[in-house]
């Protein structure tokens, strides 16, 4: 089992009005964290476009136990939480820390790597398994398909002519 860990240095820009770190700043570091560690692995851009595979995430949920400021360092650290048999559907788990090691928060992000052109889940080459599987952690469960219907949200469309009625 190895953790994957990202350093960050908190910017101005990345505060709130409350002068901590920003909710959709957690969503960028854990963007970031993703594709460093892709990146380290030697599963950039160029890789994956050659692949013709991309990693899309479907479901994110966060935890905060203490605040990050500015100026601050903040390390991210990338497991493999969750992963199905064909590697297809993935679960990172990312922790949130001060440089003594303070748990700030952590982070749950579920996703799939799809075939970019055909625009569906597919299973990633071997190359991406092998990295996937050496950062496992020490609980890591096995998933399927209907690990995705658990997720806690369902498409629910409407009615488009209530855009038209505008706003009430």
């Amino acid at each position: 089992m190895s953790v994957y860990y990202h350093k960050f240095e908190v910017r101005w820009s990345d505060i709130d009005a409350n002068r901590h770190l920003g909710n959709s700043t957690y969503v960028d570091y854990c963007s970031q964290t993703r594709m460093a560690f892709l990146n380290k692995n030697k599963i950039g851009l160029t890789q994956l476009n050659r692949w013709g595979v991309g990693p899309v995430m479907l479901h994110e949920r966060y935890s905060f136990f203490k605040e990050i400021y500015a100026d601050q360092t903040v390390f991210v650290g990338l497991e493999v939480a969750a992963l199905s048999e064909d590697g297809s559907i993935y679960q990172f788990v990312h922790k949130f820390y001060l440089p003594d090691g303070t748990h700030c928060a952590t982070a749950e992000a579920t996703g799939v790597w799809i075939d970019v052109m055909l625009r569906k889940t597919t299973t990633p080459p071997e190359d991406i398994m092998e990295v996937m599987n050496a950062f496992k952690s020490e609980n890591v469960q096995t998933i399927s398909r209907d690990f995705l219907k658990t997720l806690p949200f369902r498409p629910d469309n409407v009615d488009a002519s209530i855009f038209s009625e505008g706003i009430k």
